[in-house]
């Protein structure tokens, strides 16, 4: 069972309480089909706009056991406003090249709901 960690958009943490990513992550379904179900090690936020604590937050869940990173449909897809995240790129770039290849870097956990 692979252990990931998962990055949120701090700005829609009172919008969402995470369960479709712990629900995904668990049954290895959206972006965790690349890995397989997963254990949830840890679930932060960005730390807000701009993101720039990202990188730091990726490399602690790295610390405390994560294989996998993963950044939250919230931040990419933008789930559950439809408003993604404006520095998701370079949140994701800077998280690629501060970890390397010691890592999965994924960009995002489920699909977006339909209505």
């Amino acid at each position: 069972m692979a252990k990931v960690g998962i990055i949120r958009c701090q700005q829609t943490e009172d919008l969402c309480g995470g369960t479709a990513d712990f629900q995904f992550a668990a049954k290895g379904k959206g972006a965790f089909e690349a890995v397989g179900p997963s254990e949830v090690v840890g679930f932060v936020s960005c730390g807000g706009c701009p993101g720039k604590r990202a990188v730091a937050r990726a490399k602690m869940l790295k610390e405390r056991g994560a294989e996998v990173i993963v950044t939250a449909s919230c931040m990419t897809l933008g789930t559950p406003l439809g408003f993604p995240c404006p520095h998701k790129d370079m949140i994701l770039a800077a998280i690629r090249r501060a970890l390397g290849e010691s890592v999965t870097v994924l960009d995002y956990t489920h699909p977006a709901p339909k209505h």
